[in-house]
């Protein structure tokens, strides 16, 4: 078994650490992405306690927590300022015995890059996967828009949620679901302290919804999101004034942090999803994170899961002889459900952030008040960590 080559079809987070995962269990494998050179698409993540189990399982934990902040609270906030309620991160991470840390996404890319070059992982840039087949031994073969053509024992597909060659021959389509609402997304960074301690801020309108998450007392990221029915324009130039014109009457910390940030720090994007699927394979390839299973920013998941991939994959793998349908199977079995109730609530939450009406946001906003957050943190501990050796079940 670990003479058994696997190629990873994409250089993301689910495929780099999938790639860090199996190397550590002595598989050959190596990693073929798109682009030219690292990615960091998205402002930040915070990494909650079930993706710190999996980056210490992987040896890099420690190097991501001296980038990161530790969130103590999650604060809701309507726009003008009412207290909706806290969740208590702190309590969280007790329960499932990890912390949780907000860190950028560009400063995690770097340490799993690092990571994976520390351990001798080829990552072929460039290398722009265009289409799928099986050869007479029913092994799948990729070929690449440079004229490269792989094959190997396992084909991994980690190439996303918007264009996911894997998806579209595995499932025979990768449409993926505008689910109707923007996300503009930034880094603030700034000289003085703003932020008097690590505590997430989000902030609820009426169709529109504005979060802050601090990664020390100097710098964040952010994401404003609205309600849109349509998939429109993308002009960078104009995204300053899209986010003033709809937050400028908001609390003042937000138009300061829209004016201050920098435009090249900041990303539109028109969110989609993937509806959950019960196919993830077909022979001997396989689709992870995005590509399998891809949750609105609304989950706070969708980084978190396609590490527990990662580590459930290199598991699955080596208590195997061999690389079979049937592993593939089994690991299908043991993601498929976690990660569709996961995609299903982020629908949930976000159907209730965006909708429009201002007497439904109002009652949403009471009801958010009237929640028992000490039962919500134990039942986000139960769910996250559902799986894993760790949390509640534990202990």
């Amino acid at each position: 078994m670990k003479n058994t080559t696997i190629s990873i079809l994409g250089g993301g987070i689910a495929g780099l650490s999938s790639a860090i995962a199996l190397k550590l269990k002595g598989f050959d494998v190596d990693v073929y992405e798109r682009e030219k050179q690292p990615t960091d698409i998205g402002a930040g993540i915070v990494c909650w306690p079930n993706a710190s189990f999996v980056l210490s399982e992987l040896g890099m934990l420690e190097q991501i927590r001296k980038v990161s902040g530790e969130p103590v609270r999650m604060d809701r906030i309507s726009d003008d300022e009412e207290p909706l309620g806290s969740l208590d991160i702190r309590e969280l991470n007790k329960q499932m015995g990890y912390g949780s840390y907000s860190i950028l996404r560009r400063d995690l890319m770097n340490i799993i890059v690092a990571r994976a070059n520390e351990l001798g992982i080829e990552i072929h840039y460039s290398h722009e996967l265009t289409s799928l087949n099986f050869d007479s031994d029913k092994y799948a073969l990729a070929e690449f828009k440079n004229g490269k053509n792989i094959k190997a024992d396992a084909l991994i597909g980690a190439d996303g949620r918007m264009n996911s060659i894997a998806r579209t021959f595995i499932c025979e389509n990768n449409q993926p679901i505008y689910q109707g609402f923007i996300n503009w997304v930034g880094v603030f960074e700034c000289n003085q302290p703003v932020f008097e301690e690590i505590a997430v801020s989000d902030y609820w309108g009426t169709g529109e919804r504005f979060g802050v998450v601090p990664i020390s007392a100097t710098r964040a990221y952010w994401a404003g999101g609205v309600a849109a029915p349509e998939i429109g324009e993308r002009n960078p130039g104009d995204y300053k004034d899209e986010l003033l014109k709809l937050f400028r009457d908001w609390p003042n910390l937000i138009p300061r942090i829209i004016t201050e940030t920098p435009v090249d720090k900041i990303n539109k994007i028109y969110v989609h999803d993937h509806d959950p699927t019960e196919t993830w394979h077909k022979g001997n390839l396989l689709m992870i994170g995005d590509a399998a299973h891809a949750p609105l920013p609304t989950s706070g998941q969708g980084a978190c899961q396609a590490l527990e991939d990662a580590w459930h994959l290199a598991n699955l793998l080596e208590q195997n002889s061999e690389v079979t349908e049937v592993v593939f199977r089994k690991f299908t079995e043991l993601r498929q459900a976690k990660t569709a109730g996961i995609i299903l609530g982020a629908r949930q939450l976000a159907a209730s952030l965006f909708n429009t009406e201002q007497d439904y946001c109002s009652q949403r906003n009471q009801r958010s008040k009237e929640t028992d957050y000490s039962t919500a943190v134990l039942g986000m501990a139960r769910g996250w960590a559902s799986g894993l050796p760790i949390g509640p079940q534990v202990y």
